[in-house]
């Protein structure tokens, strides 16, 4: 996948992520993708670690999807302990 593969990628998982965690009000575009990209390259680690097999991503496979969505809500909520923030309701 290519770099605008990624942004794409990440802005999307990113933002479902935070529409999960409850953090949508909090984060813009930008964020939504660092968030993204970043919970994909999580995600994808903790994939390989636990299957002893690689994550690979696709904007196609709904594997990839759910590995990138579930990587970002563990990375906002991680953000969330260490920073000490609440979500706003």
């Amino acid at each position: 996948m290519g770099i605008i593969g990624w942004l794409i990628f990440g802005g999307l998982a990113g933002w479902m992520a935070s529409k999960i965690m409850g953090t949508d009000a909090q984060q813009g575009i930008l964020l939504n993708i660092i968030v993204g990209v970043v919970g994909a390259l999580l995600g994808g680690f903790l994939y390989s670690v636990l299957t002893g097999g690689p994550a690979t991503f696709e904007l196609f496979d709904l594997g990839s999807w759910i590995t990138a969505i579930l990587g970002a809500c563990l990375l906002l909520f991680l953000v969330g302990i260490f920073t000490g923030r609440r979500r706003v309701p």
